[in-house]
C-alpha cells in the first residue's frame, strides 16, 4: 500500500527519494516493487499437483492420503505444507460420514452360539471367516455393502452390494466367497446378530455347504466391525466410490471392482 501511494504522488512530485523518505522506505525496496508488478504471478508446482491429486481424489482426501499421493509421485512434501497449501487453494474434503445402523437384533429368529470366541488368528485359510455389512454414502442415495473376510489372510473374499439390506445381500457375498474358495465342511462364518444372518436363507445356505454359523453376543458387534473396516472402510467407502454417481448401478470398472475381487453381484 506504502509503494502504491508513492506511485500515485510521484506523478504530481518528482522527489522520489523524498516521498520515500516522508513515509519510510527505501528507495531500492520502492524500485523493487515497481520491478515485481509487472512480472507474472509466480506458479506453485507442488499446488498443481495437489490440486489434480484432490481432484482426481474426487474431493475427498485429507492432508494424509494426500502426502502419501506426492509421494508416489516422487514429491517429497511435509503434510503441514500440504496442510497450508490446501488452506491457501481453499482445498476442503468434502466427505461427511454419517452414522446408520445396519444390525437389527430385536427379531424372533434363531441365534448361532458362539463358536469363534474371538479367536481371529487362525492357523490356516478358510477356517474362520467373518462378514458384516457397512454402508456407503452417494450422491444417489445409500449403498449398502455386505463382505466376508478370511481371518488368516485378511482378504476380501466375497462381497455384494444393494440399495437396501435384505438377507440375499448377505447371502450373495457368501456365496462369492464359497464359489471362489471351495471351503472345507466346518468352516466358521462369524457375524453379529442382525436380521439378515439370522434369515433362513442365509442359514439354508450355511447348512446346504456344511459350514458353522456363529454370532457375536448381543451387543458385541465390534467383533466383526473391528475386523472388517480396516479392511474395506477406509479405501473403499471413501476413496472408491464415496462421491460418485453410479452407485445404485454398480458397474464393473467404475470403482469397486478395483477394490475388491470378483464381479459386482447387486441385489
Amino acid at each position: 500500500m506504502t509503494y502504491r501511494c508513492i506511485a500515485q504522488l510521484q506523478e504530481k512530485a518528482d522527489n522520489t527519494a523524498l516521498l520515500c523518505r516522508l513515509l519510510g522506505v527505501s528507495r531500492s525496496g520502492f524500485y523493487a516493487a515497481c520491478s515485481r508488478r509487472g512480472e507474472p504471478a509466480r506458479v506453485c508446482p507442488t499446488s498443481t499437483h495437489l490440486r489434480a491429486a484432490f481432484t482426481a481424489s474426487g474431493r475427498c482426501y485429507g492432508s494424509r492420503r494426500l502426502r502419501a499421493v506426492l509421494h508416489a509421485q516422487g514429491l517429497r512434501v511435509g503434510r503441514y505444507r500440504i496442510r497450508t497449501l490446501m488452506r491457501i487453494n481453499g482445498l476442503r474434503p468434502v466427505w461427511r460420514r454419517k452414522f446408520i445402523h445396519t444390525t437389527d437384533s430385536r427379531h424372533g429368529l434363531p441365534i448361532a452360539d458362539n463358536v469363534l470366541n474371538r479367536h481371529f488368528t487362525p492357523a490356516t485359510a478358510n477356517a474362520a471367516w467373518v462378514s458384516d455389512i457397512t454402508y456407503i454414502r452417494t450422491r444417489s442415495g445409500w449403498l449398502y455393502l455386505a463382505a466376508v473376510l478370511d481371518l488368516y489372510s485378511r482378504k476380501i473374499v466375497g462381497w455384494a452390494m444393494a440399495p437396501n439390506m435384505p438377507a440375499e445381500l448377505v447371502c450373495s457375498a457368501l456365496q462369492m466367497a464359497i464359489t471362489q474358495r471351495q471351503p472345507p465342511a466346518g468352516l466358521i462364518v462369524h457375524s453379529d446378530r442382525g436380521s439378515q444372518y439370522a434369515s433362513e436363507a442365509h442359514r439354508a445356505l450355511l447348512s446346504r455347504h456344511g459350514l458353522t454359523g456363529s454370532m457375536s453376543r448381543k451387543g458385541n458387534c465390534w467383533d466383526t466391525h473391528s475386523k472388517m473396516v480396516p479392511n474395506v472402510q477406509p479405501g473403499l467407502t471413501r476413496a472408491g466410490i464415496g462421491q460418485s454417481a453410479f452407485a445404485l448401478t454398480c458397474r464393473p470398472g467404475c470403482g469397486v471392482p478395483r477394490a475388491l475381487p470378483g464381479r459386482s453381484p447387486v441385489t
